[in-house]
């Protein structure tokens, strides 16, 4: 392929390659060329142009395939434009001569058509400069225009229309005889010709006036002509013929008038010609009216729709302006039409041509028409029914006999009275808010005027009428509660006129069926009152038999009505419908046998309807409240519907009886009972399924009915991919409506509101405007067929089979065209019940099953009929899927196989292989897989049958299913389709549409299945992709809509694979043309691949398109060839884009898309233009900010001439309102101004609401890219150091005036988006600071705005979900501290005070529009923004005292003074809440007592107040709960606030009491409290503990577990009051006192601190917790709660003992590890605590002591299996107790005997250290004051003690430790002597002193003695000289009784004393008293 991109031709190239594929690389080389030949150098094309031309001209003769040909002509005609024209001729004339050429073969007509294309080529190309050849030209085309075939005609009339445009005006001379040979092929039997022929006589009568003026009625005729038997193209091309010609004749352009003398025709005149198309049809003129009813046969449909597209044409074409001035005229003349007793000559063509003027209306007025012109055109229709209604009136008061055409101006105004009304609900319902001025201005009187038809004596008036009602419900729901009021009233009023009963039941229902689309919906009591009227006129009915009909259709209509509510209001009424119900059906068997032989015919009648309308209302039921569908609810339903099951057998006989007028009567029963059976489950009526398939079949197969009524799911149950086989893409048209009456089933698109008056309150199905059920006839078989569908799959094979025998036998016995409905018929079912199958994931079932199945299906294969063959096709595949078996699926596939190897007719072909096709698509690519070669071979044969486009179509629709459905198994047949689908797209001719949209969808199939792949570099993939683009490339260029929407899907799954290959600068512009496509599935796939592309590479799609308004502005003729959207090209400025070809401007392409959204109605398409400025938006609005911005703001100025002015509501005072309209006015004067260039139409309110998020989405993005953008001086010196710097803040004044526009509109959903974007805008900007005014922040200039935004929203009418959105806003504006001014504040602060006046206006207010819960929405709003604007001002105020106190003047002293001042006094806030204090907090309380009851779980739901709460009913219990958990935070903080300011001291009775004298308006209001509560007031502590459980409840049940999707502010909000409760002391205690409530919310704050990650959240937490423990610690302070001490005690004294025995193990160094330390710390703390002071817990204490004590004894056991525990931490802890708590252990035997074993081991321990510490420890237990505790230690140690000391005399200490063991234990006998009494002092010395003497030594042992042994000696000494002046007689009294010992004393003096003056003699230096070296470290006394 690389080798075709050259400029010239490449010869060797193209010789070297096979001849099948040199037509691509020619193709290619054009395709080249085609791009290059723009760009090139001029003198680069001169120099080649020789050869160039040469190799063009010569492939002319190579006879070209359509494409190619067109390209070729193209490239051609460049050229010569491009280079030298002085060979133009020659070439002309070499085209001309082969057009002259005699030879006819078929082999010559492609190069025929090729120098037919040139010569087109050349004069549009260069037009004027070949004038002098052209007269020789045209008289040449023409010539063989005579004698050519189909395409020859095509291409020539093609030429001609190109000659036309090229040489405008310049071809006058030959204008009649282009337009005399071509006006004869408006009716060639090909359809293409036609077409054809229609563009060039539209581009003839550009310039030809005799067209328009005295061949206007010929031309009408023609057009007529034409479209009898037209294609959906021709009637398109026709109708733009028509249209534009009548309305040149009309209004003529300018040039063309002043050049000719020209009489104009009349409105009168060419409206009448259209009349004449639209009621008489084809041949023949209109006379005289009573002529035409002489004329017998009927319109031509066709021609009728055809017409009907002329007249949208017609009035497009005038344009939006035109239409606006000759409104009235127009409608009159719509509205005849309808009127006129040829238009409806049989009940279907009525409906027929209500549906053609009504498309014609809603085509112009609702897209031509901005909305204050629709206002004005509704305002019209509103007179021409009241008009029509006065003459029906007068009618029916006249009660002389001339009453014969009185009845027929009757029934002809129903059909006006339905187009009038229908379009006046359409135009409502579009304008929707922005249509409140209709029903407001009494003079227009809308609501009297649609009222006063529900009386018109025909049905469909009346049925219209209420629809009309709905619309204007829907659009205005603040009418819904007063509409049924008075529909209610007057039906009360009216009861005994049917008429009436009839016409407000219908409004009735349709308004409650509305009520879906009102979220604020309508108060639950109007259901009581419906149920009420309802019963009543099923009660009365049986008075008076005049009324009996009506008032039982009426009751029943009501009830099935009320279901639509839903089950929160049908539950309350179950127990009496089922009662109804009940009755309405026999009770027994018996009774219904009885009942037959009675009654009349009347009587049936009646009783009939009456089961109908309640089986209807039991469907409304079933379908509307699932929930309330249980087991019982359903048995007790079954009891009449099983009742009306056995009915049915015996109703053809009571017809038999009573006539057939009750068939109608008898036919609706069966319909709702299939109806209502086909949503309950089929297990619940198994028993019936007999008698019930009986009814069924008999139904769809005519048993008993004579005509020939066929159903119309079939398509709908066929394949969505197969609509190019049963044109069933017509659905997807703009003209679908008027379209549908052209099907071939029966009374399609004949769908009215009279055929089933419940489709008045049903839901409407998606993509319809107004409900159309189909007549009864039709819609009983659709029933049938879709309950057999679900019935099905529960039968019993034996029975299936039954079934499906006995269809082959309705088959065999019915004959032409009745065989073809019962066919059509059984197919749907068959097909139905295989797709209940599928669903159930059941089988076909055995053998024989099968085979009847089979047998019936491939019979059909054959049939004539393709929609029969597509249904054989589909339930074959269906089939295969449910049967599920290989053998089976071989079995058919190999009988396609046969049969296509063998037939040679189309039908058989065609058939056959779309069977292989549906087989692949249900069985999948591993189902089919073996069959996959054959089924690919014999497709592509087939494929290539030039001679049958019907089979090429069928073949290559199943080629694309098994390819879908193959996936990568295919991948092996890719390369010989391609090349294949390649070869069809370049010579098939473009006429056979179907063949070329097959085409292309297998190349998307194709593109699919290579996948990823296409991005590849292999040879083979590279060729594949080249393929692919060739294709899309020929695709694109088809002048089919359909084909080129296949293009661009392939282009888009192409850019999904290979986004590198596909080329955006010519696809983006080539969509931007489709966007203004007259067909609205091109349109489409436009939008759907910009949403692809934008997703990705949004900028270069919007440069790209660009580029093209760029080249639109070069060439003046870029509209010219773009078909726009309603047919028709506009040659007026004054037309909105959609009819200027491509309309892209300085906005881009997000500017057209934009305009696109007013004019698109289309669900798909709308979402997905939202998707794709979405995606334009993501990516491109921060960078071109300015840009978007103004879109917007382009779009929103729209809303400032609608509704700024209206909306300034009164009752302020007057001088703030002038201050604030002189804002407003100086803010926003350039607004509203009109701008000529703008489009005719304004955006409409949805466009509007759509440009409002995007606001709100652009500050978005802004946030998340830049904070410059919120930072003024950022901005500034951004701006500065590059001016193409663009941030947000700079735009400040333009985001707050689209926000006001917004705000302040008509439509409810644009101020609600408006609302939001100020809200935004506050709380982004509040603290950007103002830098050339420091302390103040740039949004205080826009103060007075803000205000202005808000105050409509607080008007008297506004709805709840306004006004609730619009407090949030308030509270926002406040608590930013922007507002700087005192009387802005006070204004903002009024509003906030009015709302809450509402609020107290109590539950039941009288003025109620919406539900219950709307109300509680809206005062819940009201609490949550007073609530965020009281903590704020504490905020402040909290501040303000915490900062140094300045002199701040007292506001009251002079107002002007503080005006000047620089800012609010931080008390201003509030004190200006503070007077609301008393009130508000009531309520608030009441708000949270209300949350805390609906947040209980479902089972304690019996525990709910039974009349709901203060603020919400028990009806509305679950939307109310959704609007509490939105407001309960803020509320929460609010109320912990004020309770820590009052300090708890407010008691109930004295905020009732404040509450009481605000309510002086109301003294009805006592808001639901607890029970009880304002009759007798509690006392101030249980209210507080109340309110501290209210709040701790509310918080710790929603920190328990925070939603995911919670608001970050509600978990901050939540924490927050917490921490502000826990601030005052009474929360404090409570929660101190109630530990149980403490410990809960520390857990539950602990698991938040693991769940919630925000720092500032986990903050808040840690500080809660802080309180908590502060508030512990404080109680414990106050009241050192021994109780709760006691409580943890035994836990901490456990935890001790056991820390002890793991860490208190020996060591060598003999350290004390921190552990012991700590818990030898922890015991003195404990048993010193002042506990045993207390009688309370006394014995607690004592027993925790002991065992305590008991255990540490117990662990300190040695044990072989752990270390050795450490004996001195052991014996320190027992000191501890004996020390501290001796009261507690004194007596206790077991605990002293363990005690003094510790001591005794420690004193028998071999090592010193133990038992230095051990003598520590016993003198402190000696030394204790209560001698009942020593005294027994004393006596069991002391002996101990002394036998260890005297030891040493024979083992004295070696070490420094043994050394002070001896010291310490000495210590302690000194200490016994201390202690004893004075006449036991000698027996106690008399130990202790001999045991000292032992310790002395002889000098010559002391010389030789080691330094321990001397330190003993000196401390031995030293101790007896202490001793003995300390008790001188008693150591006198022990040395007397021993000599010994005074000897040995005495030595020992004498020595020291010698020794201490030897060693003053030899140094002076003092003796200094040894004392041991090792000091304990530890001492706990």
């Amino acid at each position: 392929m690389e080798l075709a991109h050259s400029l010239l031709l490449n010869e060797e190239a193209l010789a070297q390659i096979t001849e099948a594929k040199r037509p691509v690389f020619i193709f290619e080389w054009l395709r080249f060329l085609d791009k290059v030949l723009v760009a090139a150098n001029k003198t680069d094309v001169k120099e080649k142009q020789k050869k160039l031309v040469e190799q063009l001209t010569g492939l002319i003769s190579s006879s070209p395939g359509p494409p190619t040909r067109k390209l070729l002509a193209k490239n051609l005609a460049a050229l010569y434009s491009i280079g030298d024209t002085y060979t133009v001729f020659q070439t002309l004339d070499k085209c001309n001569d082969i057009i002259r050429s005699k030879d006819d073969t078929a082999a010559y007509l492609p190069t025929k058509l090729a120098a037919v294309a040139c010569v087109g080529a050349f004069y549009e190309k260069m037009g004027r400069m070949l004038g002098s050849a052209f007269p020789e030209t045209v008289n040449n085309l023409l010539k063989s225009l005579k004698s050519a075939e189909s395409q020859g005609r095509s291409e020539i009339l093609m030429s001609l229309q190109k000659v036309l445009t090229g040489l405008g005006g310049a071809a006058a001379s030959s204008h009649r005889d282009i337009y005399k040979n071509a006006r004869s092929l408006l009716t060639d039997r090909s359809m293409a010709v036609r077409c054809a022929v229609a563009k060039c006589l539209l581009e003839l009568q550009n310039e030809a006036v005799f067209m328009w003026t005295a061949e206007l009625e010929n031309i009408a005729t023609l057009c007529f002509k034409a479209l009898e038997n037209s294609n959906y193209g021709v009637r398109v091309a026709v109708s733009k013929l028509l249209g534009t010609v009548m309305a040149t004749a009309l209004m003529p352009k300018q040039a063309t008038v002043m050049r000719q003398n020209v009489k104009r025709a009349t409105f009168d005149e060419v409206l009448e010609l259209m009349a004449t198309g639209f009621l008489r049809g084809g041949s023949g003129f209109l006379k005289s009216g009573g002529e035409m009813l002489k004329v017998g046969g009927s319109v031509n449909r066709e021609v009728r729709v055809g017409v009907t597209q002329a007249y949208v044409v017609f009035v497009t074409t005038l344009g939006g302006q035109w239409l606006e001035r000759s409104f009235a005229t127009f409608l009159s003349h719509v509205l005849d039409l309808v009127s006129h007793p040829r238009a409806t000559q049989t009940h279907v063509d009525a409906v027929y041509s209500r549906r053609c003027v009504s498309f014609i209306l809603r085509a112009t007025v609702g897209s031509l028409l901005g909305e204050k012109a629709q206002i004005a055109a509704a305002k019209e229709i509103c007179q021409a029914i009241g008009k029509q209604m006065k003459a029906v009136e007068a009618v029916v008061n006249d009660t002389s006999s001339e009453n014969k055409s009185g009845a027929a101006d009757i029934a002809a105004s129903q059909h006006v009275m339905v187009c009038a009304l229908q379009e006046l609900g359409s135009l409502v319902q579009s304008l929707n808010a922005t249509a409140s001025p209709l029903i407001q201005e009494a003079s227009i009187g809308l609501l009297e005027i649609v009222t006063s038809v529900l009386l018109h004596p025909s049905m469909a008036a009346r049925l219209a009428a209420a629809w009309c009602l709905r619309c204007v419900a829907v659009a205005l729901p603040f009418q819904v509660t007063p509409f049924l009021d008075r529909c209610a009233e007057r039906l009360n009023n009216l009861k005994t006129s049917p008429e009436a009963v009839s016409g407000y039941s219908f409004a009735m229902a349709a308004l409650l069926g509305g009520v879906h689309q009102c979220p604020l919906g309508i108060p639950h009591a109007k259901g009581k009152m419906v149920v009420s009227i309802a019963e009543d006129l099923l009660r009365t009915a049986a008075q008076n038999s005049r009324l009996s009909l009506q008032r039982t259709q009426a009751g029943w209509l009501l009830l099935g009505a009320l279901m639509t509510l839903g089950p929160s209001v049908v539950r309350y009424h179950l127990p009496k419908m089922l009662l109804l119900w009940r009755n309405v059906f026999p009770r027994s068997l018996k009774e219904l046998e009885a009942e037959k032989a009675r009654g009349d015919s009347f009587t049936w009648q009646v009783t009939l309807e009456g089961r109908a309308g309640a089986l209807c209302a039991m469907r409304s039921f079933v379908a509307h409240c699932p929930e309330l569908l249980t087991e019982d609810a359903i048995r007790k339903l079954m009891t009449p519907i099983e009742c009306a099951m056995t009915m049915m057998s015996h109703i053809p006989s009571v017809i038999k009886a009573h006539g057939a007028h009750l068939k109608a009567s008898a036919a609706m029963v069966r319909l709702r009972l299939y109806d209502i059976l086909a949503l309950l489950p089929p297990k619940t009526y198994e028993g019936s399924f007999n008698a019930l398939l009986r009814e069924l079949v008999a139904e769809f197969t005519l048993t008993d009915n004579s005509a020939n009524t066929t159903t119309s799911l079939l398509r709908s149950l066929c394949h969505y991919d197969d609509s190019v086989l049963l044109g069933s893409w017509l659905q997807e048209t703009d003209h679908k409506s008027i379209e549908d009456q052209l099907q071939p089933n029966s009374a399609s698109g004949s769908g009215a509101l009279e055929h089933d008056p419940s489709s008045i309150y049903l839901r409407i199905p998606a993509g319809e405007a107004v409900p159309g059920p189909l007549p009864l006839g039709v819609s009983v078989i659709d029933a049938s067929v879709a309950l057999f569908g679900v019935v099905f799959p529960h039968v019993s094979y034996k029975h299936r089979l039954q079934m499906l025998d006995h269809f082959a036998e309705c088959v065999k016995q019915a004959k032409g065209v009745r065989q073809q409905a019962v066919q059509l018929n059984i197919f749907t079912a068959v097909l139905s019940a295989l797709k209940g199958l599928a669903e159930n994931k059941s089988t076909l079932g055995p053998e024989e099953v099968r085979k009847s199945a089979l047998t019936l299906v491939m019979g059909a294969l054959d049939n004539p009929n393709p929609i029969l063959r597509c249904a054989a096709g589909e339930a074959l595949g269906r089939m295969a899927q449910v049967v599920g078996e290989a053998s089976f699926i071989a079995r058919m596939a190999q009988y396609s196989f046969d049969k296509l190897k063998s037939a040679r007719d189309v039908v058989s072909r065609t058939g056959h292989s779309l069977a292989l096709g549906c087989l692949h698509r249900y069985v999948g690519g591993i189902g089919s897989g073996q069959h996959l070669k054959t089924s690919v071979s014999i497709l592509l044969a087939l494929a290539q049958d030039g001679t049958s486009p019907e089979v090429q179509t069928w073949s290559l629709h199943s080629l694309a299913l098994i390819v879908d459905s193959s996936g990568p198994m295919y991948r092996g047949y890719v390369e010989p389709t391609l090349s294949l689908v390649l070869t069809l797209l370049l010579t098939v001719p473009p006429s056979h549409t179907e063949v070329h949209q097959c085409l292309g969808r297998c190349l998307g199939a194709i593109i699919t299945t290579v996948g990823p792949e296409l991005q590849g570099n292999a040879a083979t993939i590279s060729t594949i992709r080249s393929s692919c683009l060739v294709g899309c490339a020929i695709t694109q260029d088809h002048s089919d809509s359909l084909v080129q929407a296949a293009a661009i899907s392939c282009l888009q799954q192409l850019h999904m694979f290979a986004p590198r290959h596909v080329n955006l600068s010519s696809l983006v512009p080539s969509l931007c043309v489709h966007l203004c496509s007259s067909h609205l599935l091109l349109r489409r796939a436009a939008v759907a691949c910009l949403r692809q592309l934008a997703q990705r590479e949004a900028a270069e799609v919007c440069e790209y398109a660009m580029s093209l308004a760029k080249n639109a502005g070069d060439k003046e003729s870029g509209g010219a060839n773009v078909s726009p959207f309603v047919p028709g090209v506009s040659h007026r400025g004054d037309i909105h884009c959609r009819h200027q070809g491509v309309n892209i401007t300085d906005t881009g392409l997000e500017g057209l898309l934009f305009g696109m959204l007013d004019r698109e109605t289309d669900r798909k398409l709308c979402s997905d233009i939202h998707d794709t400025l979405g995606h334009m938006l993501s990516s491109l609005a921060v960078e071109k900010l300015s840009h978007w911005l103004m879109l917007c703001k382009d779009v929103l100025a729209a809303s400032s001439d609608m509704s700024t002015a209206t909306l300034l509501s009164s009752g302020k005072d007057e001088e703030s309102e002038k201050k604030d309209e002189m804002d407003d006015d100086t803010m926003f004067t350039t607004l509203g101004e009109e701008d000529k260039s703008k489009p005719f139409v304004a955006p409409r309110w949805a466009t509007r609401v759509f440009a409002a998020d995007c606001l709100c989405r652009i500050i978005n993005l802004c946030e998340n890219a830049d904070q410059a953008h919120f930072d003024l001086a950022m901005a500034r010196s951004a701006k500065l150091r590059n001016p193409k710097n663009d941030l947000l803040v700079l735009h400040l004044s333009d985001l707050i005036r689209m926000a006001f526009m917004a705000a302040t509109d008509h439509s409810n959903q644009l101020r609600m988006a408006g609302l939001q974007a100020l809200e935004d805008i506050i709380k982004k900007f509040a603290s950007v600071p103002e830098p050339e005014f420091p302390g103040h922040v740039i949004l205080e200039q826009y103060q007075a705005n803000v205000g202005a935004a808000l105050r409509p929203a607080f008007s008297q009418d506004t709805p709840s979900d306004i006004i609730a959105k619009a407090c949030q806003v308030c509270s926002t504006w406040i608590g930013s501290g922007v507002v700087s001014d005192l009387s802005d504040l006070r204004r903002v602060h009024n509003l906030l005070v009015s709302s809450l006046d509402k609020v107290q206006a109590g539950k039941g207010s009288s003025s109620q529009l919406y539900r219950e819960s709307a109300t509680t929405m809206e005062k819940l709003a009201v609490l949550k923004a007073w609530a965020e604007v009281y903590v704020v001002a504490m905020n402040i105020k909290k501040e303000a005292e915490s900062k140094p106190k300045r002199a701040i003047k007292n506001p009251d002293d002079d107002d002007d003074d503080y005006g000047t001042m620089d800012e609010l006094p931080p008390d201003s806030l509030i004190t200006l809440v503070q007077p609301e204090l008393p009130t508000l907090s009531r309520l608030w309380l009441a708000a949270l007592r209300d949350y805390a009851l609906l947040t209980l779980p479902a089972e304690f739901s019996s525990q709910l107040p039974p009349d709901g709460g203060a603020f919400y009913t028990p009806e509305t219990i679950d939307t109310a709960r959704l609007h509490y958990r939105n407001s309960w935070a803020p509320i929460l903080h609010a109320v912990a606030l004020w309770l820590n300011s009052t300090g708890f001291t407010c008691p109930e009775s004295t905020e009732a009491a404040a509450v009481s004298g605000v309510q002086k308006r109301s003294p009805a209001v006592t808001l639901n409290q607890v029970p009880g509560a304002m009759a007798s007031a509690k006392p101030l502590p249980e209210v507080n503990k109340d309110r501290m459980h209210l709040i701790l409840g509310v918080s710790i049940q929603f920190l328990c577990s925070p939603r995911p999707e919670e608001p970050i502010e509600h978990v901050t909000a939540c924490l927050q009051a917490l921490h502000t409760l826990l601030g005052s002391p009474y929360a404090r205690i409570h929660i101190a006192e109630d530990q149980l409530i403490g410990v809960e919310l520390l857990s539950v704050l602990h698991r938040l601190l693991l769940t919630w990650n925000p720092p500032s959240i986990q903050l808040l937490v840690t500080g809660v917790v802080q309180q908590i423990v502060r508030a512990a610690q404080d109680y414990l302070q106050e009241k050192r709660s021994t109780l709760s001490c006691m409580t943890i005690l035994p836990t901490i004294l456990f935890l001790i003992a056991r820390i002890l025995k793991d860490t208190a193990i020996k060591s060598a160094d003999n350290q004390v590890p921190p552990p012991v330390s700590a818990a030898l710390q922890g015991i003195k703390s404990i048993v010193t605590l002042p506990m045993a002071k207390t009688e309370e817990t006394q014995k607690q204490w004592t027993a925790l002591i002991r065992s305590t004590l008991a255990c540490i004894l117990e662990y300190s056991q040695p044990d072989d299996s752990t270390p050795a525990p450490d004996e001195v931490s052991t014996l320190t802890a027992i000191a501890l107790f004996l020390w501290s708590a001796s009261t507690e252990i004194i007596g206790v035997q077991s605990l002293q005997n363990g005690c003094m074993n510790r001591f005794k081991s420690a004193l028998n321990s071999c090592d010193p250290w133990v038992q230095a510490k051990c003598y520590q420890l016993l003198l402190s237990v000696f030394q204790h004051s209560n001698r009942a505790l020593s005294t027994p230690y004393i006596h069991s140690l002391a002996p101990l003690v002394v036998e260890k000391l005297k030891a040493v005399e024979r083992n004295r200490p070696a070490s420094n430790t043994e050394l002070l063991a001896v010291q310490e234990g000495i210590k302690v006998l000194e200490t016994l002597v201390a202690l004893g009494e004075e006449q036991n002092r000698v027996q106690l010395l008399a130990l202790l002193v001999p045991t000292l003497i032992s310790y002395l030594m002889d000098e010559n042992s002391f010389a030789s003695a080691s330094s321990v042994s001397k330190d003993l000696h000196e401390f031995a000494l030293q101790n007896l000289m202490h001793i003995g002046p300390l008790y001188p007689h008693a150591f006198k009294t022990v040395m007397g009784a021993a000599p010994e010992l005074k000897v040995r004393l005495e030595t020992a003096v004498r020595a020291s004393q010698a020794s201490k003056a030897k060693a003053a003699a030899r140094q002076p230096t003092p003796a200094t008293h040894s004392a041991p070296t090792i000091k304990l470290k530890t001492s706990f006394f």
